[in-house]
């Protein structure tokens, strides 16, 4: 994993970078959240989750393999919210995030992201006792 410093001005930049290969795991509506999970492996013995939280607009392939979260350039971004619906009053509030992979691109324009490293249950509930740090996180 690798985290890099944000963007300045309208340049693009990688934001964060992991060699895993994350899955969409879960998107519920009701507190607009968006889980990109990537398992447990034999190299990674602990899972690691991307959170994006406030989502209001997303497109996503299911998986990303060697995954770079980036931003876009401020004409891009402007797009991407005019399309989702914001009210201009909000969009200072939102991050436009890119994501690209081996496997496909899209992105996610939500109020916050987190990548969360911790715990080994994958396929049922995650389990609120399994400690898991925030290695990174970003607030629009």
């Amino acid at each position: 994993m690798t985290v890099l410093p944000g963007a300045a001005g309208g340049d693009v930049s990688v934001l964060f970078a992991s060699e895993r290969t994350f899955r969409v795991w879960r998107y519920g509506v009701g507190h607009s959240q968006l889980l990109l999970r990537a398992a447990p492996d034999a190299a990674h013995p602990v899972r690691m989750d991307l959170l994006f939280e406030g989502v209001d607009a997303m497109q996503l392939v299911t998986r990303y393999e060697t995954l770079e979260v980036h931003t876009f350039d401020d004409e891009e971004s402007g797009r991407i919210l005019e399309r989702s619906g914001v009210p201009s009053r909000w969009r200072s509030e939102r991050l436009v995030l890119g994501l690209r992979s081996r496997s496909g691109t899209g992105y996610v324009q939500c109020r916050k992201v987190s990548a969360l490293l911790g715990g080994t249950n994958v396929l049922g509930p995650d389990d609120p006792a399994e400690p898991v740090d925030v290695v990174w996180s970003l607030r629009g």
